[in-house]
């Protein structure tokens, strides 16, 4: 026989795939289930970061944007921005917007934590403000008001209804349908209402101390760069504590979210694409298994090594051309679906459209995951003599070669390479993978141990038990890698367990035991001892907790601007833009002091501060270095006096920068209160604090605490959707290995039945085996899954490790069940095998 070339093994290999694709299907699931799972995340990850970037203007409302706390823009400081373009000013705060007629609420709330907006008459820049009666044609009058559907519908109101603010009475005149820069805007913690600057003035909610936000943005003529606008803004005004943005990144916050939300979710389908990878390999042994005679015929014929490689290796390159082509178009087609379900939960609906990177990158991935795991069984048959071939069922030799191993390692780095090029975080794109690799390893290593102490230990005297602890090293056996499947399906069953239970209990009992009541901001300064008075006589013995309150920002510190920093340093959110301020002559409650100390009550000396630590960390600051802090325009240099650790999870008054009184007492500010009640009804409470301070806003925490439910349930959601896709991953793992051993099953049982078993005995013989794998890897998966889950619920979301063990234990069992119910299951098609018919196949 003539040595064949790619023409002639294609022909042969065709010609063998002609009755479909069976004793295939298990690769074709396999990397099906991981390049559409990829694929899908990419593609919706880009079309929403791609519709951020491109509706930038809309969102931002303009192509600059310049923002600053307790402030307006001074004269200079307007005249110089309108020298850059057509300037638009808006006013935001938060607000209670309370029933003018309070006998007309007497079912429902008189009054609504919103965020209250004023606006000139050059807004938008940029899109429209769209109500039910149309766009907004005529500018706002000060008496009108446009409110949202949902402040229209908690407060029972409608057109044409009064609405009180302050000490200004406002008529509704229409419900807003789209605000075009609601997202750049960012958080908020109600609905919004939008007036005139002079209508927001009427209020009298603007006073010195308040918590306001103004926003200027600015529309730039045709070609004008908005980065050489803001550099040039920020040397004109170095001191001026503005945060700026533009119409590249209108929403930073979101885009980082979803950036980093994409890649944790195309960590964990890589990490489902690696699990299928062994399944992958399974399959193909198994398919290459049930070849053995035609290969060693070929063989015999005169075939080379490189021919049985070349007619395989089109085959398995066919399937797996069929599996990327197809879960790439499912990937892509499931956006549209996925966003279409989410719905109101995205900050903006993407269009339909194809993002080509994503799909190369899933498509790169499916390659070099089937190239790692195909290569060592095709490179067994390639190498194995004739003779071996037909004794493979009862002696394995495993040579690859070093060639193999080579191209392995290859792939390997190519995936690894691909993965932390294009990841936002590489350092955690490798702890992930390095963490996968290393939890394979380890199963790998655990199955080729139970097959070394199977073969060690005493013979048992029951048949059955004697049967299956043989079965575990025989040759043939796939002890390694169904110890992998069973233990990385039930590891994952474990991790989710723990996750989800952990994320409820910190929602349902950690969040509530430690929230005040209610928060209370823009208390007056010279009104705190009247705020008292009412808080004790309506709710006699509540903890009140008060305040001072400003906003800062840290624009230089160790001798360089934070302006001028190429990258900010990993884990310093607090460098972006303002964070709360306050001053205390005492060591503020939820604060534990850690370095330094505390200056006296009566301290009258320059200026000192007292930083969190991990912040003073991140910076690599420390006792006697100075920050510079820009408060209400005013740069103030501080030097850092000590170092606390804060307590966040208290939901109280936290704060980065506490301030020696001395600095900031006769800066204009208010105060904030937390209230627990222990006795009082909350609302009669929230209308006697209102009807004495108008200006105040009340945050009930039941608001907050469902927000921050409802954020954490979707993200969870998110997370168990894809990391389903690796349990699916993992239990094709398991049918492939047991799949790969089914030839070498099928053959003891022909044995076994000819010399006298009944079905019920070989059923209990596999049985035993698998019960006696999942009893050692049941300890094992507890181990690795809870390692895993805390990683998750401690490192990445920075909560309390607090699973249900009723959960995680019930969770683990009902895991054994399942997988021990699919090995059993597969044992059924070999009671099927005619003893007759399977000998003469020998």
């Amino acid at each position: 026989m003539s040595t064949l070339g790619w023409k002639a093994s294609a022909r042969i290999a065709w010609r063998d795939l002609s009755g479909g694709f069976r004793g295939l299907r298990l690769l074709f699931i396999c990397l099906f289930l991981g390049v559409a799972t990829l694929a899908a995340i990419g593609s919706l990850t880009a079309s929403i970061t791609g519709e951020l970037s491109e509706r930038g203007q809309t969102m931002l409302g303009g192509d600059v944007e310049i923002a600053m706390t307790q402030r307006e823009a001074e004269a200079e400081e307007l005249a110089a921005m309108r020298e850059t373009g057509e300037l638009s000013e808006t006013i935001r705060m938060r607000a209670m917007a309370q029933i003018a007629d309070p006998d007309a609420a007497a079912d429902g709330p008189q009054a609504v934590l919103s965020e209250l907006k004023g606006v000139d008459n050059a807004y938008p820049l940029y899109g429209e403000l769209i109500l039910e009666n149309g766009t907004q044609a005529d500018a706002l009058s000060p008496e009108d008001i446009v409110i949202g559907q949902t402040l229209a519908d908690r407060l029972q109101i409608a057109p044409g209804d009064p609405l009180r603010y302050g000490e200004a009475t406002f008529t509704i005149r229409d419900i807003i349908v789209d605000e075009p820069d609601r997202v750049g805007e960012g958080f908020t913690l109600g609905p919004v209402a939008i007036t005139s600057i002079e209508g927001l003035r009427r209020t009298g909610l603007i006073q010195p101390g308040s918590l306001y936000e103004s926003k200027y943005r600015i529309r730039l003529a045709p070609g004008v760069d908005p980065a050489a606008t803001v550099d040039d803004l920020q040397e004109r005004f170095p001191s001026a504590g503005w945060e700026f943005k533009d119409r590249d990144r209108a929403s930073p916050g979101a885009f980082r979210f979803f950036e980093r939300m994409g890649q944790f979710l195309s960590l964990i389908g890589l990490t489902a694409l690696i699990i299928a990878g062994i399944g992958v390999g399974n399959g193909v042994a198994s398919y290459l298994g049930r070849k053995r005679p035609g290969i060693a015929t070929l063989k015999i014929l005169g075939a080379t090594s490189a021919d049985i490689a070349r007619i395989y290796a089109v085959q398995i390159g066919i399937v797996t051309l069929c599996a990327i082509v197809t879960g790439l178009a499912v990937g892509a087609l499931a956006t549209p679906i996925i966003v279409t379900g989410l719905g109101d939960l995205l900050p903006v609906a993407p269009g339909i459209s194809v993002h080509p990177i994503p799909l190369v990158i899933a498509a790169a991935y499916g390659v070099l995951i089937a190239t790692m795991f195909v290569l060592p069984p095709l490179a067994r048959a390639r190498t194995e003599p004739a003779a071996a071939l037909f004794r493979s069922l009862v002696e394995r030799r495993n040579p690859i070669g070093t060639g193999t191993i080579v191209r392995i390692a290859l792939a390997g780095a190519a995936i690894v390479a691909i993965a932390l090029l294009s990841a936002r975080e590489p350092i955690f794109s490798a702890i992930v993978i390095g963490a996968t690799g290393g939890v394979l390893l380890f199963l790998y290593a655990l199955g080729w141990g139970v097959r070394a102490l199977a073969k060690r230990v005493p013979r048992p005297r029951s048949p059955m038990l004697r049967l299956a602890v043989t079965n575990l090293h025989r040759p043939g056996s796939q002890s390694p890698a169904i110890v992998i499947a069973l233990g990385l399906a039930l590891t994952l069953f474990v991790t989710l367990a723990g996750i989800q239970t952990s994320l409820t209990s910190e929602i349902r009992t950690t969040v509530p035991e430690r929230a005040p009541d209610l928060f209370i901001l823009d208390i007056p300064v010279a009104e705190e001892a009247r705020f008292r008075q009412i808080v004790d006589e309506e709710a006699n013995g509540t903890e009140l907790n008060l305040v001072p309150t400003l906003r800062g920002t840290i624009v230089e510190y160790r001798g360089q601007r934070v302006a001028d920093l190429e990258e900010l340093p990993e884990g310093a959110w607090f460098l972006r833009g303002e964070r709360g301020v306050t001053y205390s002559a005492v060591l503020p409650e939820g604060s534990e002091l850690t370095a330094g100390e505390w200056w006296p009550e009566d301290y009258d000396g320059p200026p000192l501060i007292s930083l969190d630590r991990e912040a003073a960390s991140v910076m690599d600051v420390g006792l006697g270095d100075t920050l510079i802090v820009s408060i209400l325009g005013r740069e103030i240099e501080a030097e850092i006096a000590s170092l606390r650790e804060v307590n966040w999870d208290t939901m109280g008054f936290n704060y980065i920068m506490v301030m020696s009184p001395n600095t900031l007492r006769d800066a204009p500010h208010t105060l904030a209160s937390t209230l627990a009640l222990e006795s009082g009804d909350e609302a009669q409470l929230s209308r006697a604090v209102l009807g004495a301070f108008p200006s105040v806003s009340i945050i009930e925490v039941r608001e907050i605490i469902g927000q921050v439910t409802t954020l954490l349930g979707q993200m969870a959601t998110a997370i168990i959707a894809a990391a389903m896709v690796s349990i699916i991953a993992g239990i094709a793992v398991l049918i492939g290995a047991i799949a790969a051993s089914n030839q070498a099953r099928s053959y003891d049982s022909v044995i076994m039945r000819t010399l006298g078993a009944t079905r019920g005995q070989i059923m209990l013989t596999q049985a035993i085996e698998y019960a006696l794998l999942a009893a050692v890897l049941a300890f094992v998966a507890l181990a690795l899954g809870l390692l895993a889950g805390w990683s998750v619920i401690v490192l990445i979301f920075e909560f309390t490790w607090s699973p249900d063990w009723a959960v995680v234990l019930g969770t683990l069992a009902a895991g054994t069940i399942l997988t021990l119910g699919i090995g059993l299951a597969s044992a059924i098609p070999l009671m099927s095998v005619r003893p007759a018919r399977a000998l003469r196949q020998l």
